[in-house]
Formats: C-alpha cells, sequence, structure tokens
C-alpha cells in the first residue's frame, strides 16, 4: 500500500478539495507483506475504511507513514540491523532503519501483530500489548514508550526490503513507499483497528488477483503488481529466502491494454521492452531465482 496518513490528520477529504498537485510532498512510508503457509502460500491483506482520505476502502498491506520519531532511539532494541546497513539497503544516506521501524510499528497499529520479542526467555505480554495498542491509537503513548516498557526486541533482521514504489502525481498525497516482506509472529492473532482498518483476510496471491479482477476488491496498482511477484512462488519459505538475497532493483514499467487499462510489467514479461517507463515509479527486487 502507499502509507496512510497520521491520525491527527484527520479524514474529512473535503479539507483537502483544493490543492495544487504539483506542490503536494513526497512523503516517506513503509509497508509490510506478511506471508504465510496456510498450507498454500497466502498473504495478509488489510481492508481501509473508506472515510479515509488516502486509499480510502482499499485493500492493502499493512504500513504507513515514517513519522519522525521512527528515527528515535530505536537502534538498541533492533536485532541484526543497525542504521547504517539499513540505509545502504535502500539507498540513502542516513535514518534508513527508520522505515523498518515505521513498517513493524505500523502492522502492530493496524493488525495488532507485533514483530518482535521480549529480551530474555520472557513470553510476549499479549494482553497488556494490546491495552497499549489502544492507547498508541489514541496517542497517550508512542511505539518507543511500548518497546521500552517491555525491553522488546524489534525482529528486523525478518523484515526484508523488496520494493520501492513512489505515488503518480496527481491526488493530495504522495508517498516514497517501500514495501518489505516478513512472516507472522507466532501464537498471535490478527485483529484490524476499527479505524483506519475495518476489516483483513488471509488470501493466495492467486485468490486476491482473481477477486481484484472481478471487480470485489479495490487495489492500488503497486499492490496488484507486488501480489503478483508473489504469486510467482509456491511457498512463504521460497519468498523469504528470495527476500533475504537482496536482489539488484527492477524498473517497473506500463504496459497499456487495448481497453484502456494498464499492467506494471517487469524485464522479462511480454511487452516490457516498449512499455510506457513514465506512468508509474518503482523499483522491484522479489523474483524467483533458478
Amino acid at each position: 500500500m502507499w502509507s496512510n496518513v497520521k491520525r491527527s490528520e484527520g479524514t474529512d477529504a473535503m479539507a483537502e478539495k483544493e490543492f495544487d498537485p504539483t506542490k503536494v510532498p513526497i512523503r516517506p512510508a513503509a509497508t509490510v507483506m506478511i506471508v504465510d503457509d496456510r498450507p498454500d502460500l497466502q498473504v495478509l491483506m488489510i481492508e481501509r475504511n473508506p472515510k479515509m482520505v488516502f486509499a480510502a476502502g482499499m485493500w492493502v498491506f499493512p504500513g504507513g507513514r515514517v513519522d519522525p520519531e521512527d528515527a528515535d532511539e530505536f537502534h538498541t532494541h533492533c536485532e541484526g540491523l543497525d542504521d547504517a546497513a539499513a540505509s545502504e539497503l535502500l539507498g540513502v544516506d542516513t535514518d534508513g532503519l527508520a522505515y523498518w521501524i515505521a513498517a513493524i510499528r505500523e502492522n502492530f497499529e493496524e493488525a495488532g501483530l507485533l514483530l518482535g520479542r521480549s529480551a530474555g526467555a520472557r513470553a510476549l505480554p499479549l494482553t497488556e500489548l494490546a491495552h497499549e495498542r489502544q492507547r498508541l491509537h489514541q496517542r497517550e503513548m508512542t511505539f518507543l514508550d511500548i518497546v521500552k516498557n517491555h525491553n522488546l526486541v524489534l525482529d528486523t533482521h525478518a523484515v526484508h526490503y523488496v520494493a520501492h514504489w513512489i505515488t503518480p502525481i496527481g491526488g493530495p498525497r504522495r508517498f516514497s513507499a517501500r514495501f518489505f516482506v516478513t512472516r507472522p509472529p507466532v501464537h498471535q492473532q490478527v485483529t484490524h483497528d476499527e479505524s483506519e482498518t475495518v476489516g483483513w483476510a488471509w488470501m493466495s496471491p492467486k485468490e486476491a488477483l482473481a477477486a481484484f479482477d472481478r471487480k470485489e476488491m479495490v487495489m492500488m496498482t503497486p499492490t496488484v503488481r507486488m501480489l503478483r511477484c508473489l504469486n510467482l512462488f509456491d511457498s512463504a519459505e521460497q519468498v523469504m529466502a528470495c527476500a533475504s538475497m537482496n536482489l539488484s532493483d527492477e524498473r517497473a514499467r506500463v504496459l497499456y491494454e487495448p481497453d484502456g487499462s494498464y499492467t506494471i510489467v517487469l524485464p522479462g514479461e511480454s511487452g516490457y521492452e516498449g512499455a510506457d517507463q513514465e506512468k508509474e515509479n518503482g523499483w522491484v527486487r522479489l523474483r524467483p531465482v533458478a
């Protein structure tokens, strides 16, 4: 998905009825695809509230805007990845780790899944975390407060970067979104927040794409493209093995269909050489390797 906006910005689209599309700032965002074998390959999809300004009523992956506080004091609570390594993976000068923190935080906020563990051998206090999630929604505490309160270790080493999409000019919200993929935490249940998200489902990529084609699920084109990438794999284990390789980026292009619709294609796919390079800005590194 592209990022959702901060809750304090509200959900009233009328507030942004008038804007200059050429001056809309591009905001950093992070989203994470949670994949699992159930027993076939499935991915977690969540349904956004139809009253939201951005991606209203769409089916997306959990994710959101990278907030400034996502760069605060998290490094001591991250396992296997520091800011230098994260920034190198993303091709940014600094604060790359904040994208991983945003992906983990938004997954906790929107889907109720905490991609982390308690330090030592202690089990996660799931009941207490559920209560603190509500306080986080109400802005009574920060995600860093929760991490520090329970001495959590965030699974940044198991969250792999796989794509980068920039929303086209035209809308009241634009985002530079980094896509990640990981496995779901054990002994935790998905729960939507009844605010930004109003539903969820585990679906095979094939099922989700078929529902999109039947117009039963509304999705943005990058979401559809990433589902098509997942559909090239037979299992979550294969997806994670590929994602951990940090392959080179492949530039996405747009292939127009006779009926006016279009498909995002990658190198090696039919029509790529003559496809449009301007309509969508995306780079994908998730693909099967022989």
